[in-house]
């Protein structure tokens, strides 16, 4: 637990560095990219290459997916939902084209970082795409690297401690099972004698 401790103090000191000698694009999505970085290198799921390879292609997923919005599909309900569409299938055929050794869930988070960082500045101008996504991706991207330096060290040190926790919680379970024997013949009902008296029938 102290190194869990340990990397999140770590990982708010560089949030907060980031804060202060950053300009105001890399601010304003500081605390998102440290946070989605973070659980990124915090889950014990695949190696932290692999880990940061989903992410990248749900990052760039979801790039492409504004890319359409801007230069083909109408900005309307319809163009958004098809671009979110196409965004979780990218992600959905790389993991299942892979395997799973890119994991979904870190695409996932690849497309949510995009989003979550681009979405408001796309709908106030649309037609700057070019120069507005870049600037907004270079500044998820930095803010998320960093979460993910401070952290991804810890996802083996994550999974021992869970594996110890659960090897503590086995013998509290094994206490109130009972032992299931072969063959044995079912227990008495609680309140019922073990037997029932022979009461004969008088002959009519």
């Amino acid at each position: 637990m102290k190194r869990h401790i340990l990397a999140g103090l770590v990982l708010a000191l560089l949030t907060t560095a980031i804060v202060l000698f950053s300009g105001p694009e890399l601010q304003g999505v500081a605390l998102l990219g440290a946070a989605l970085g973070g659980a990124l290198g915090l889950v014990p799921d695949r190696s932290p290459a692999q880990r940061a390879a989903g992410f990248a292609v749900g990052f760039v997923a979801a790039w492409l997916g504004y890319a359409l919005r801007a230069a083909a599909l109408p900005d309307a309900a319809a163009g958004r939902a098809v671009a979110v569409l196409i965004v979780l299938a990218l992600c959905l055929a790389v993991a299942g084209l892979s395997r799973g050794k890119l994991p979904l869930w870190s695409a996932l988070l690849g497309a949510a970082a995009m989003a979550g960082a681009y979405e408001a500045t796309y709908t106030a101008d649309p037609a700057s795409f070019i120069t507005s996504s870049a600037t907004t991706a270079t500044s998820i991207l930095l803010a998320a690297g960093a979460g993910f330096l401070a952290t991804s060290l810890l996802g083996v040190v994550v999974e021992q401690d869970r594996e110890e926790e659960r090897a503590a919680e086995e013998p509290l379970f094994a206490q109130n099972e009972e032992p299931v024997v072969a063959n044995a013949a079912p227990s008495p009902r609680r309140g019922l004698p073990a037997t029932r008296p022979f009461d004969p029938q008088p002959e009519a």
